[in-house]
Parts: C-alpha cells; sequence; structure tokens
C-alpha cells in the first residue's frame, strides 16, 4: 500500500467535489437570475444535494468496505462527469436538481470513501487529526476556486455562457478518474461485520453510544451554521450591499479562503494546543464577529462598484468569519473517529455524512425562509442560536472522549 498514492486521490477528489458542492450557492443566484424561481424555491437546490448525500451514505456506509473504497471513488467520478455535461445541453432548474442530486449521491461514497482511509494511513490520532484538517483545508480551496471560476465563464451578453464551465468541471472529474485508476493502492479494509446485514446493524449499534450522539448533533449544528452562510452570502452581497452579480460571487470566495486557511492552520495548531480550547476560541470569535460586525456590514452605505477594489474595507470584514469556524468540522470528525475502533470508522463516516447532509439541507432552507420573510439584512444574526448549543456541546463531547480514553 502506498500511503502518499492514497493522500494524492484523496486530496485530488475532494478538490473536485468542492468545486461542485459549493456552486449551489452560485446556482441559487443563477436560478433566481435565469430560470425565474424565488428565494424559497431555490433554496430546494441545497436539499437536492443534501438529502442524497444523506439517503445513499446511511445506506453504504457500513458494507463500503466490502465494495471497496477505490471502486466506489471510481464509480462517483464517473457519475459527476456525465451530470455536468447533462447540465450544458439541460440548462433549467430541473437540470440544476438532477446535477446536485447526482453530485450529491456521488460525494457520499467520496467522503465515505476518504474518511474510511485516513486512518489506514496515520498512526496516531494527531496524525489522523492534522490530515483531517489538511484535505478539509483543500476541500475549502475547491471552493474558493469555484467563487472564480464561475464568474470567468459569466457573461452579460449571454445568460448561458455560464454553462460553459460545466465543460471544464466535467474535463477535471475524468482527469482525476484517470488517476485514481491508474494509482496502485490496494488496502484490505477491516470489515465492521460478519455479513452485510450485520454491517448495517453495527451503524445502529453507535447509537447506543452517547459519544455519538452528542457528536451527530454538534455536526449538525455546524453545518447547519457553514452551508446557512455560505449557500446564501452571494445573494447577500448581490442584495444587501448591493454588489454586481460577478463581484458578489467572487466576494463571497472570502469565506471559502478564510476556512481553508483556518483548516490548515488547526492541524499545526492543535499539534501544541488541546482542541478544546482551539474550539472554545473560535466559535466565541464567531459570534463576536455576529453581533459587532454584521451590524456594521448591514449599514453600509455603498456607492457605484465595478470592482473588488471599489468596496469599503468593512464589506470584507464578515466572511472573516471563516477563519474561526473553519476547525471545528474536521477537528470535531478526527475526535470521535479516534475514538472509535478503525472497523467502525466507515459506518462512524456514513453518520457523520448524514447528519452533515440533514444540517446543510436545514441551514440553506432556514437562511433561505428568514431571507424572504425577515429580511436579507437580518437573516444572519439567527446563526447565533445553533452557535451557543455548538459551544455546550464541545465541553460535553470533551468529557466523554476523556472517560474514552481513560
Amino acid at each position: 500500500m502506498k500511503k502518499n498514492s492514497i493522500k494524492i486521490a484523496m486530496y485530488l477528489n475532494y478538490f473536485v467535489f468542492a468545486i461542485l458542492l459549493n456552486s449551489v450557492g452560485i446556482v441559487i443566484l443563477k436560478s433566481q437570475a435565469n430560470y425565474g424561481v424565488d428565494e424559497l424555491q431555490a433554496s430546494i437546490l441545497e436539499a437536492f444535494k443534501d438529502l442524497p448525500i444523506a439517503i445513499v451514505s446511511f445506506l453504504v456506509a457500513s458494507f463500503l468496505p466490502r465494495i471497496g473504497y477505490k471502486k466506489a471513488m471510481l464509480i462517483g467520478l464517473g457519475l459527476v462527469a456525465i451530470a455536468c455535461i447533462s447540465m450544458y445541453f439541460g440548462n433549467s432548474f430541473s437540470a440544476a436538481k438532477i446535477l446536485f442530486a447526482t453530485v450529491g449521491v456521488s460525494f457520499a461514497l467520496i467522503k465515505v470513501s476518504v474518511y474510511s482511509l485516513i486512518g489506514t494511513v496515520t498512526e496516531n490520532q494527531k496524525e489522523h487529526n492534522s490530515l483531517m484538517s489538511s484535505i478539509e483545508g483543500v476541500f475549502m480551496l475547491g471552493i474558493a476556486l469555484a467563487y472564480f471560476l464561475f464568474p470567468a465563464f459569466n457573461s452579460d451578453s449571454n445568460p448561458d455562457a455560464w454553462l460553459n464551465v460545466y465543460w471544464l468541471l466535467a474535463g477535471i472529474s475524468l482527469l482525476s478518474f484517470g488517476f485514481l485508476f491508474f494509482a496502485k493502492f490496494e488496502t484490505q479494509a477491516e470489515i465492521p461485520g460478519v455479513n452485510l446485514i450485520d454491517d448495517f446493524a453495527q451503524m445502529f449499534k453507535l447509537f447506543t453510544k452517547l459519544l455519538t450522539i452528542v457528536f451527530v448533533i454538534s455536526a449538525f449544528l455546524f453545518v447547519m451554521i457553514e452551508q446557512g452562510i455560505m449557500s446564501w452570502l452571494p445573494t447577500f452581497n448581490s442584495k444587501v450591499l448591493h454588489l454586481p452579480q460577478n463581484i458578489s460571487i467572487m466576494m463571497a470566495s472570502i469565506l471559502a479562503i478564510t476556512l481553508a486557511i483556518g483548516r490548515l492552520l488547526a492541524g499545526i495548531i492543535t499539534k501544541k494546543i488541546n482542541w478544546i480550547w482551539v474550539l472554545t476560541f473560535c466559535i466565541i470569535m464567531a459570534i463576536l464577529i455576529v453581533i459587532f460586525v454584521l451590524p456594521k456590514t448591514v449599514g453600509l452605505e455603498v456607492k457605484e462598484i465595478n470592482t473588488l477594489t471599489d468596496i469599503p474595507i468593512i464589506g470584507f470584514a464578515f466572511p472573516l468569519v471563516g477563519l474561526f469556524i473553519a476547525p471545528i468540522y474536521p477537528l470535531l470528525n478526527s475526535v470521535v473517529l479516534s475514538a472509535l475502533p478503525q472497523k467502525l470508522h466507515s459506518s462512524m463516516t456514513g453518520l457523520i455524512v448524514v447528519f452533515s447532509a440533514l444540517g446543510g439541507t436545514l441551514g440553506s432552507r432556514i437562511i433561505g425562509y428568514l431571507f424572504k420573510n425577515e429580511g436579507p439584512e437580518n437573516a444572519f444574526f439567527y446563526t447565533l442560536i445553533p452557535m451557543s448549543f455548538l459551544l455546550i456541546s464541545f465541553f460535553i463531547l470533551k468529557k466523554l472522549t476523556s472517560k474514552n480514553e481513560n
């Protein structure tokens, strides 16, 4: 087993899906402009992405080791290449739904495989934590690229020009497919049960652990916050700051960049500082940004803006929340996976993906509802509620994992 080949494959696959998954905020904005749907209707795209992730992860995660992680990832990449080409020719809100449903199914296979493989190429909890954070950091870099990639294909004179980006995305997916196909890594994964039924039962047995229950609630709350902000930040920039579409999308990339930096730094910082204090500091800083920085952004008097340099400095401040919420997800995942036997990592990852997907869907729907009914200038203030619950959950998890280690 060549560990470097496995790591490169994981990085590359995650990078591809980062662009596709997190283009949902851009496509939400485009759907309102091109396909005549309102905010609440457009927010359903998040559900078409996340519910297939949840369903497929729930059904296949426990016995994916029997299928083989490499084969599962190849299937995911092949499906998504076809879906990108279909979006180009479909050019409709229905085609967008099909695209994100396919991306969701494929990502379920990719994420369960990647998270399960991390345990096979790391020797201890610190290595696990570092690799998990860096992979999620690369994921955020892919998200940041998406915010520049889509505007590069946009044209004011041709409303359909942006669809050409899907030819490039299909090509990247096929390139990743080729690398993975020829990569020499075959690893014998531990099977959780004695047969398929027992494999599936192992996932449900995890719910007998209080650690699992508290963790999935924490993952749910975090993704609700992250996806709610990420999916609707382009619309916030457009409707509150009154930025042009291209600049609204590129501005949202600041959030992705700060998320990437935060996650890459987390792998370094947690080697010296206990994860509980890192996460406590991060969530408190995020709360302070929402309370003190966001109101100044909402009250900003914006003049004519044609480029990023025309935006006042305070306009860049709110996306910096990503720097502080960034370490939360990978560190929580690493903590709980490190506390479980290797053979249960695939099943636990299935639960991680399921509740992350549900949190993402609910978060986007709630923010979409608030944008429509409370106004885009007020919607993000409601993220303070799940942030507060998340802070409490950190200390409960710390106590539970400390008992587990003892």
